[in-house]
């Protein structure tokens, strides 16, 4: 008898109530279970159960052995089973909500090459700008710009989120280079509606100094994408992730403005409940998106 297979019977001796009851579940004689558990006692050099004609009582050493029992039990389940969901392939529903720009520009395309590679998994992702409670809403998997602090959630750290200056060609012929960000209150500058502090931007330059550049301009939007639009119609001077504008700068639509200075950088996550036992297709696609978008890969811009 192997030390497992004892503490499955003594553990089924005790739930089931009597050595009877313990030897149907298992399909074997009474007689064999009590020298099961007789073989155990030898062992300890312990008596495990009080045995009476009417019941049984675990002695003070069999109930630590008991709870300690159903603990390497569970244990052993636990790694069984997840062995198992290792080998399962990934497939149902992954639900998830992230930031427009960055679900937009970012994230949809990861997840397209994802499902090209695990067709068995389909992606509901929300988009929206709100900071996301997995606690709250029925989402499995979030992207989160800035700390996160809702209990019970694991938050892997996502490539920083940098946000980098840029206008139309048009508009700098008009206006002029910028050359440091004191002279950004002469421009016209394109801002987030949202934004506790509309009228500056903290920058940080080559060296790490930063600024506090106080500016103006004639145009906000709650929407990233509304503003680069706007920049790209010569409207002034737009500040927004390096990802949502890098496009524009390559193919010469925008152009850099005060490239050595950016947005301080704002951490980005990628959140999930805590679970013992993920699913395969969870699993999957929080390794995939680590390795694609996370601190170590190769980042979007420079």
């Amino acid at each position: 008898m192997s030390k497992l297979s004892g503490m499955e019977m003594f553990v089924r001796v005790v739930e089931c109530g009597s050595f009877t009851a313990a030897a149907v579940a298992s399909g074997v004689s009474p007689t064999m279970v009590g020298k099961q558990i007789r073989e155990i006692e030898q062992r300890l050099g312990a008596r495990l159960l009080h045995r009476t004609t009417r019941r049984q009582q675990l002695t003070e050493v069999g109930q630590l052995y008991f709870d300690r029992c159903r603990r390497v039990l569970s244990e052993v389940e636990l790694a069984e089973s997840s062995a198992m969901e290792l080998q399962a392939a990934p497939k149902g529903l992954v639900r998830m909500i992230a930031p427009v720009s960055f679900g937009c520009q970012c994230l949809v395309p990861e997840l397209s090459a994802y499902m090209a590679l695990h067709p068995e998994v389909d992606v509901m992702l929300n988009l929206d700008n709100r900071v996301p409670s997995l606690n709250n809403d029925n989402y499995e998997l979030g992207i989160q710009i800035g700390e996160v602090r809702e209990p019970g959630v694991v938050a892997r750290p996502l490539r920083p989120y940098r946000r980098i200056l840029a206008a139309s060609p048009d508009y700098i012929r008009q206006h002029g280079m910028p050359e440091h960000p004191e002279q950004l209150g002469n421009y016209s500058c394109l801002g987030l509606s949202y934004w506790l502090h509309q009228d500056r931007w903290d920058l940080t330059g080559p060296e790490g100094e930063t600024f506090k550049a106080f500016i103006g301009g004639r145009f906000m939007s709650n929407q990233g994408n509304a503003l680069r639009i706007a920049a790209l119609s010569g409207c002034g001077i737009v500040l927004q992730p390096d990802y949502v504008l890098m496009d524009d700068i390559a193919e010469g639509r925008l152009v850099p403005v005060l490239p050595q200075w950016s947005y301080k950088p704002t951490p980005l996550y990628l959140i999930y409940h805590q679970d013992s036992r993920p699913s395969a297709k969870l699993r999957s696609v929080i390794d995939f998106l680590i390795a694609r978008l996370g601190e170590n890969s190769q980042a979007l811009s420079q």
